[in-house]
């Protein structure tokens, strides 16, 4: 029958495929090679296997683990994705429509190894998908801060911070009101805000190392 392949075997294949910008048929042929050159008589996914697998593959990140509680540093950045649509301009002419995604990663502040990632459309914004980036560090595994700019200053993202025991290092908004003290993250927000109006801005990032 037809080999069962692991995911860090697809993994690998498609990491290969993303490095050398490679299509899928060529990425087979490619690994097929380097396991022929390390004399391995391991079988390569074919075509139809990556492209099945892909779709519902749990993608492991790797990562060097930092001694202690980890700090997390959070942020976005757009990518312009080349796809269907410049594709359609190269055969049929006409403009052409840019496609673009945001990219969302969490990053330890020591090692700077990326621990958790998500994909999302470009109308997305940044403070919903911090709770999912959250939720892809494992509950055992202690964070000590996680610091974000002002677009994660909102309830869930804090609040989202303080069920996992750390401190938020998010500078609030410009003309920031002090919230109602009924959600796990109002309290520290409110102290920011304070330290902010008594000490300033400059001072407040200087103390919290933002």
């Amino acid at each position: 029958g037809q080999p069962v392949y692991s995911d860090a075997a697809i993994q690998a294949c498609l990491t290969i495929k993303v490095l050398f910008g490679l299509p899928l048929r060529q990425t087979t042929g490619f690994v097929a090679s380097l396991l022929k050159l390390a004399e391995l008589d391991w079988p390569v996914p074919d075509f139809s296997t990556l492209c099945r697998r892909q779709k519902r593959l749990a993608v492991q990140l790797p990562y060097r683990s930092s001694n202690g509680p980890l700090h997390l540093l959070i942020d976005s950045t757009g990518i312009k994705v080349r796809g269907e649509g410049e594709w359609h301009t190269r055969k049929h002419g006409g403009s052409r429509r840019r496609v673009w995604r945001k990219v969302h990663l969490a990053m330890d502040e020591a090692t700077l190894e990326v621990r958790a990632v998500e994909i999302t459309g470009s109308g997305v914004g940044d403070a919903p998908v911090l709770p999912d980036l959250l939720a892809q560090i494992p509950e055992g595994e202690a964070i000590a801060s996680v610091t974000a700019d002002g677009a994660y200053d909102t309830r869930g993202c804090r609040d989202a911070i303080a069920n996992r025991g750390a401190d938020a290092v998010i500078p609030p908004r410009r003309n920031a009101k002090p919230w109602k003290k009924d959600s796990p993250g109002a309290a520290d927000r409110n102290e920011a805000l304070r330290a902010i109006k008594h000490l300033g801005r400059a001072i407040w990032r200087h103390w919290t190392g933002y």
